[in-house]
C-alpha cells in the first residue's frame, strides 16, 4: 500500500514572501503536500541570517528554519530580465503564487496580479500587507508589535493607568499566516468548481480586527466601554475574577468562577451570596483583590486540586519547558523531530490539523539557498546549457 499523499499534493506554490506571514503560510500548504518553491533573492532571503531571540544555526538560523519546511529554493535575479523570465516560466506552471512585497514593488518587477493573470488566468495570487494595498497608511511598516498596538486588543487587559502589554507570540503574524492560508484554500476550491482563478488580499491590520468578532461586536453593538479596572482583569468584557493569580510558588489562571463556590474553596467568606453576573461586574476590583489575596497562601499545585475538584476553571502557567513536556502534549504529537542536512536533530511544532486519509508530514527540512535551482529549472525543461548559461550570469544561483 502507498503511501498517503498529502492533500494537496499536485499544487504548486510560488512563495515570493519574506519575514514571517507569508512564509508561515506557505509552510501550510507544504506540510499538506503542495510543492513550494521558495522564490528568493541569489544571496539568500535576509531572514536566514537574522538571529532569532539570540538563536543562530549552522548554516541556517532557527527563525528560517521554523518557517520554511516542505519547500524548495530557487533563488534568482528579479532584477534581472533572465530571473525575471524563468519566474515567468514559472508561473505558467503555478497554481498559488504568493507575495508580501512593499506596495508598488510587484508592479515594478512585473510580477502584479494582472501581469502572472495574462500569464495564467487560473492563478490564485495572495497579495500580504500590513494595512492595505491602498489608502493613507499603505506605506507604514507592517512590523507586528506595531499592528498588535493598533488592534485595539492590548486596552482589553491590564491595569488601568499601566502600560498595555503585547501578546507573548508573534501574534499578528500568526494571525495574517493562518488568514493567507484559508484565503488560499477557498480560492482554490472555488477554482475547481469553475477554473477561474483569482486575486486574494490579506492585510494584518483586518486580520487582527477581525479575529475581535465578539469584543469589537460588545463595543459596537452592545455599546459597552473597553474600560481597564484597578486590578488586572485578564479581559474588560468578562466578568471577575479572571486572570492570572500568585500562589505560594506560582502562578495559576482562573476563569468563569461561581463566586460562592470560590469563596468555600479560597476561604473568603465574604462571597457568599454573590451573584456572578451582577456582582462580577460590579465589584469586579474587588474580587480580584480578594481572591488574590487567598491564592497566595498555598500552592499552584494544592489551588488546582482544590479548584478543578469542585468544578472550577483553573489551570497552570506554564513556561516553554512545562509546555513541551507535558503528557497531553506528548499524547497528541504537537511537536514534530526531524534530522536536517546542516543543523542536525531538529524539534519544532508541528501541525495544528490532522486527516485521517492525507496526513500533513515532513518531506524536507528548511532548504539552503538555491538548493532546488537546477532541479527546479530541468523541471521546467530549461535546457542544461541554458541553465548553466543563467548561473554564469548570476540571473540564478545556488548549489
Amino acid at each position: 500500500m502507498s503511501e498517503p499523499r498529502g492533500v494537496l499534493t499536485g499544487y504548486r506554490v510560488l512563495d515570493c514572501t519574506i519575514a514571517m506571514a507569508g512564509p508561515f503560510a506557505a509552510q501550510r500548504l507544504g506540510d499538506l503536500g503542495a510543492d513550494v518553491i521558495k522564490v528568493e533573492p541569489t544571496a539568500g532571503e535576509w531572514q536566514r541570517f537574522a538571529s532569532a531571540g539570540g538563536a543562530n544555526g549552522n548554516k541556517i538560523n532557527v527563525s528560517f528554519l521554523s518557517l520554511n519546511r516542505n519547500k524548495r529554493s530557487l533563488a534568482i535575479d528579479l532584477k534581472s530580465s533572465d530571473g525575471k523570465d524563468v519566474l515567468k516560466e514559472l508561473v505558467a506552471t503555478s497554481d498559488v503564487f504568493l507575495q508580501n512585497y512593499r506596495p508598488g514593488v510587484a508592479a515594478r518587477l512585473g510580477v502584479d496580479y494582472e501581469s502572472l493573470k495574462a500569464i495564467n488566468p487560473s492563478i490564485v495570487y495572495v497579495s500580504i500587507s500590513g494595512y492595505g494595498e491602498d489608502g493613507p497608511y499603505k506605506d507604514r511598516p507592517g512590523q507586528d508589535l506595531l499592528l498588535q498596538a493598533m488592534s485595539g486588543a492590548m486596552l482589553s487587559a491590564g491595569r488601568n493607568g499601566e502600560p498595555p502589554s503585547p501578546a507573548g507570540q508573534y501574534l499578528a503574524d500568526a494571525i495574517t499566516a493562518s488568514t493567507a492560508f484559508e484565503g488560499v484554500l477557498a480560492a482554490l476550491l472555488h477554482r475547481e468548481r469553475t477554473g477561474e482563478g483569482q486575486l486574494v488580499t490579506v492585510n494584518m491590520l483586518d486580520a487582527l480586527t477581525t479575529l475581535q468578532m465578539q469584543e469589537l461586536s460588545v463595543f459596537t453593538v452592545g455599546k459597552v466601554p473597553q474600560q481597564r479596572g484597578e486590578q488586572p482583569n485578564a479581559h474588560v468584557y468578562i466578568r471577575a475574577p479572571y486572570g492570572i493569580f500568585a500562589t505560594s510558588d506560582g502562578y495559576l489562571a482562573l476563569g468563569f468562577a461561581d463566586l460562592e463556590t470560590l469563596g468555600n474553596v479560597i476561604g473568603e467568606p465574604s462571597f457568599a451570596g454573590m451573584v456572578p453576573e451582577v456582582d462580577g461586574w460590579t465589584r469586579r476590583d474587588e474580587l480580584y483583590e480578594k481572591t488574590e489575596a487567598r491564592l497566595h497562601t498555598d500552592t499552584t499545585a494544592n489551588w488546582l486540586e482544590k479548584l478543578l475538584a469542585v468544578g472550577i476553571w483553573a489551570g497552570p502557567v506554564y513556561g516553554y519547558q512545562d509546555l513541551v513536556d507535558d503528557p497531553q502534549i506528548a499524547h497528541n504529537g504537537t511537536f514534530v523531530e526531524y534530522d536536517h542536512p546542516t543543523e542536525g536533530r531538529v524539534k519544532t511544532p508541528g501541525f495544528p490539523y490532522k486527516f485521517s486519509a492525507t496526513p500533513p508530514r515532513i518531506d524536507r527540512g528548511a532548504p539552503l539557498v538555491g538548493q532546488h535551482s537546477r532541479e527546479v529549472l530541468a523541471e521546467l525543461g530549461v535546457s542544461a546549457e541554458r541553465i548553466e548559461g543563467l548561473f554564469e550570469s548570476g540571473a540564478v544561483a545556488g548549489e
